[in-house]
């Protein structure tokens, strides 16, 4: 009974130590089968594009705050928000009753003056009679010498009287513009074509312009916009005036807008702790489908290849990490064997390359990544068989 008990137990620990070298085996073999495989991918092609996004705002390329040069009551408004004006066409009115007194009352004084001017100018002509006859007797020695430089002391008094009124009455001209100019204030005409985008103030509403210019409504250009894109201080170092870019909005995101970057402005906009910077560049809308303050996704194009051979990054190894136009690629030929190539590299976007010399279309090209589907940890060749 005991040589039985003694039997079984030795046959079960065979059995246990051989089941558990099996499986310990058969893992390092599939491991290393594991190890063996590659993953490769074709040589495509397609277009490629290397590019910096941004987000930015709609704003009118050019507009203008109207407001009020004097105070009054604001009678009339003659546009509403989205009329279209013309330069020079008559926004609104201001109660003009006290301008046009005005007016009137320099008128009356210049008037005034003006008249008197001619009775100075009679008593000029009257001086020079008496001096000239005073002089005349003097050289006959008919008059006394008192009389001559009485004579003459008038006629200097004439002439200094009507300078001192042709004074007065350019003073009053002078007034009276100024007074004319606050009249034709009290309307208010578009400065510019365009459209009224905002009206600020209401009919019946007095304004007090004595201190600060108060704004009515603003006018603004819709048939040209302005995108204000704010870039990223790591990558405004990217962006060149004139460069490709295209924008989308909102309302529309499978309809690109192209342009040309016009500048970018030097001054920087923190936000949250984050430098931006304002990429700006203009496009035309004659149609009016872009408003005001629209948000865009704006795309920065740096360079582009069309029907290109493509490739992702992550099969590229560069041996000098300065010169991104030289690389190696692990080729798997169609006999399993692997072949190392010296390629020469265009524009990329960090996720494809494009190949300019090396391979060509359908060639299947290695992965660096591991077994598992990780990046390769270093810059080497990660595959083997």
């Amino acid at each position: 009974m005991k040589r039985t008990h003694r039997l079984w137990l030795g046959l079960g620990l065979i059995l246990v130590l051989g089941t558990g070298y099996y499986f310990y085996f058969s893992d390092r073999l599939l491991g290393d089968d594991r190890q063996q495989e590659v993953v490769s991918v074709p040589v495509q092609k397609g277009e490629l594009v290397d590019q910096v996004t941004a987000t930015g705002i709609l704003q009118p390329s050019g507009y203008v705050d109207v407001g009020a040069q004097v105070s009054g009551q604001l009678t009339v408004i003659h546009v509403e928000v989205g009329d279209r004006v013309r330069q020079g066409e008559l926004l609104a009115e201001i109660d003009p009753t006290i301008y046009l007194a005005q007016v009137d009352a320099s008128r009356a004084q210049l008037r005034n003056q003006q008249a008197q001017l001619k009775d100075r100018q009679a008593q000029l002509v009257l001086a020079r009679i008496q001096h000239r006859r005073q002089a005349s007797l003097m050289a006959e020695n008919a008059t006394s010498r008192e009389n001559l430089q009485t004579a003459e002391a008038g006629l200097h008094s004439a002439e200094a009287q009507v300078d001192a009124l042709k004074a007065q009455i350019s003073q009053t001209e002078s007034s009276l513009r100024a007074d004319e100019a606050n009249l034709e204030y009290a309307r208010i005409y578009a400065p510019m074509d365009g459209t009224v985008v905002s009206i600020s103030a209401r009919q019946g509403q007095t304004l007090n312009a004595s201190q600060q210019a108060p704004t009515l409504m603003q006018v603004a250009d819709l048939a040209t916009m302005t995108v204000q894109a704010k870039v990223s201080e790591a990558d405004v170092g990217k962006l060149t005036p004139g460069m490709k870019v295209y924008f989308t909005t909102l309302g529309d995101p499978r309809r690109r807008w192209y342009s040309s970057l016009r500048k970018i402005e030097p001054t920087p906009v923190v936000e949250n702790n984050v430098v931006l910077y304002n990429a700006l560049f203009d496009i035309a809308n004659e149609q009016g489908r872009l408003m005001s303050q629209m948000t865009t996704q704006v795309f920065f194009v740096r360079a582009e290849a069309e029907d290109a051979l493509l490739v992702p990054m992550s099969a590229l190894t560069f041996p000098d990490r300065q010169d991104r136009g030289q690389a190696r690629v692990g080729v798997l030929k169609a006999d399993g064997s692997i072949e190392e190539r010296q390629i020469k590299v265009g524009v990329n976007n960090r996720i494809q390359a494009e190949i300019l010399e090396g391979l060509a279309e359908g060639e299947q090209v290695i992965l660096n990544v591991s077994p598992g589907g990780e990046p390769a940890r270093s810059g080497g060749m990660r595959f083997r068989l």
